[in-house]
């Protein structure tokens, strides 16, 4: 056990983790050159398309250092905001962290959050300085931020570069030297702590473990504390680049499990596993519960695919456990779920892949976050509203809490402006501004979380020319005045658009809305109003006009009166399709809300 080291890889997006990652699995000769290609470790189509690690990835490699053979288990972790509780996950079954900064781009938000995350686990953080070899780096100044952050020496500090491969010896050597090996016991009851697991449909459910005490091995049977059951291990092994079935998974280990689960059900990212016969009597404690920030209905095309739906979500939870939902349903799209994401960009993800890897085609409604109501009856309780269209009436209306963040944004001085209008114009108030350098600022906000769902990622990068970074935390609920904006399609309100808004911005967001779906709206063969309300009051309105047949073609030379028979006939049975008309809304229309400022 002494020659096992556990650790991961921590770092702001793209600042080199995956190809850092690389450059150790060469070094190690994990992977033969044949197998070698850029980012490895990220073996989703998705996250190869867009250059992001999704997921957080496990590998094995073995060193030769001072004449010993030493064991390294590394977890490749992503870097975005949205993507946090994969951190997390992996920095609990780590007992060091290699915490790299971009000789670039210096410290980012997700830097300093990700460091306090590992040492709030007592990790050792070994401070990489990774491309050193750009002609825009700036490895002195930046060694200056990493020392004020974390206190270290400069010569703790190790330079690097993951694409020529320089320093990938210095930083095995540290990781050897200075991560602590596992403790635990051998000849103590099992107890391995699950951190992660995805589905194989020819094997069920595959479960990576690290073992804290005791030793795990082929055929034992096994339990799951969380939930109780019992199975075989019918394989257990090691993971290099594929899986290395092995008959014993020792103490201080990372390894994989195959029982045979089918149900995704049973299996809890964070439980514990432990010996059937002579079980463990305390379960680790894991990471805390993840807390959905963004709320979300998935609805399938089909309602027929409603089940395929819920089993592909399901199984989707396995791979990505930030993941929350609960079955609802909607007027306008029928049976479908409320989903909880981390942001933004995890829910774009999480639509695409049950597309990509489940074949499921889903429509998204309008993400919104859960509001705090409180009626006039009842003051002093409150419920939960996940749904716009679950707010009392006006009349019973109390008051409303919404979630408020504190969000830290660094930038470079020259944004400094722009950052602060954007941030007030989603009613943000400035609580703190630091410079920790003479070009680098760290501001701190208070903000509702509804207001930075939509675009304002997007806003940020875009007012910053892309030098923003961004990363927050939740601080509780505040009262605030918000109104329920409907939208009226031929008078038919359609819930799965509705939306709970701030009143200063309600006029601007239902203007908009109306401007943006009579563009996306197909004409039909009756004018369409599309209104925005607030209760009973009209607020803006568009009119989608109808296409006309020329009825009066046929009649050439004649009375005036011929015409306008037929164009009466034709106006009646407009008035009649209308109130018997159905308007198709396009899934685009439901996702267009969301750009309102493009």
């Amino acid at each position: 056990m002494k020659n096992i080291r556990n650790f991961c890889i921590i770092a702001h997006i793209d600042h080199g983790k995956s190809t850092l990652a690389d450059r150790l699995l060469g070094a190690t000769q994990t992977v033969t050159a044949r197998e070698e290609k850029a980012q490895l470790l990220d073996n989703m189509d998705l996250e190869r398309e867009r250059g992001i690690t999704i997921k957080s990835h496990a590998i094995q490699m073995e060193y030769t250092y001072k004449g010993e053979e030493y064991i390294l288990n590394l977890i490749d972790t992503p870097g975005h905001v949205d993507f946090s509780y994969e951190v997390s996950r992996s920095i609990a079954a780590c007992e060091g962290a290699l915490l790299i900064v971009d000789a670039a781009q210096s410290i980012q938000a997700q830097t300093i959050s990700n460091l306090y995350l590992a040492l709030e686990n007592d990790l050792e953080i070994i401070p990489v300085l990774n491309k050193v070899d750009l002609p825009s780096a700036n490895p002195e100044e930046v060694s200056d931020d990493i020392i004020d952050l974390l206190g270290c020496k400069l010569e703790d500090i190790i330079h690097a570069s993951g694409k020529t491969g320089f320093g990938v010896e210095n930083i095995l050597a540290a990781i050897i030297e200075k991560i602590p090996a596992p403790k635990g016991n051998k000849d103590e009851p099992l107890q391995a702590l699950i951190f992660d697991s995805h589905y194989n449909p020819f094997r069920g459910i595959e479960v990576i473990f690290r073992v804290k005490n005791g030793e795990i091995r082929k055929g034992q049977k096994i339990k799951f504390m969380a939930t109780g059951n019992e199975y075989f291990a019918d394989e257990v092994g090691t993971l290099k680049l594929n899986q290395v079935p092995k008959s014993v998974i020792s103490t201080g280990d990372v390894g994989y499990l195959i029982s045979g689960i089918k149900e995704a059900k049973e299996v809890k990212v964070g439980d514990t596993l432990t010996d059937a016969k002579t079980p463990t009597t305390n379960m680790i404690t894991g990471f805390e519960d993840v807390k959905p920030m963004v709320f979300a209905g998935i609805y399938p095309v089909d309602t027929e695919d409603y089940e395929d739906l819920r089993a592909s979500m399901e199984k989707l939870q396995l791979n990505d456990a930030s993941l929350v939902f609960t079955p609802e349903s909607s007027a306008a799209l029928g049976f479908g779920f409320r989903c909880g994401f981390l942001g933004m960009l995890h829910l774009e993800i999480i639509q695409e892949r049950l597309e990509r890897e489940y074949d499921m085609t889903v429509i998204t409604t309008v993400p919104n976050v859960s509001y705090l109501a409180y009626t006039k009856k009842d003051p002093d309780t409150s419920f939960v509203i996940n749904n716009p269209s679950d707010l009392p009436d006006p009349s019973k209306l109390d008051r409303v809490e919404e979630p408020f963040i504190k969000a830290t944004i660094i930038t470079k001085a020259d944004y400094v402006g722009n950052v602060m209008s954007l941030c007030i114009e989603k009613r943000g108030v400035i609580t703190n501004q630091t410079y920790l350098t003479t070009e680098r600022v760290e501001l701190t906000f208070d903000m509702p979380l509804a207001e930075i769902v939509f675009d304002f990622y997007d806003r940020l990068k875009t007012v910053s020319k892309g030098y923003a970074s961004f990363d927050y935390t939740p601080i509780g609920m505040k009262e605030s005045k918000l109104v329920k904006l409907d939208v009226l399609l031929n008078a038919q309100s359609v819930d799965a658009l509705s939306a709970l808004i701030h009143d200063s911005n309600a006029y601007n967001i239902g203007k908009k809305m109306c401007e943006k779906l009579r563009e996306l709206i197909p004409r039909q063969q009756f004018d369409i109003p599309i209104q925005a309300a607030i209760g009973a009051k009209i607020i803006a309105r568009e009119t989608i006009k109808a296409l006309r047949k020329d009825v009066t073609a046929k009649c050439y030379g004649g009375d005036i009166s011929r015409k306008r028979k037929l164009l009466e006939k034709q106006k009646k049975g407009k008035k009649r399709m209308r109130l018997v008309g159905n308007v198709e809304i396009p899934q685009e229309a439901f996702m267009a809300v969301l750009k309102l400022n493009d």
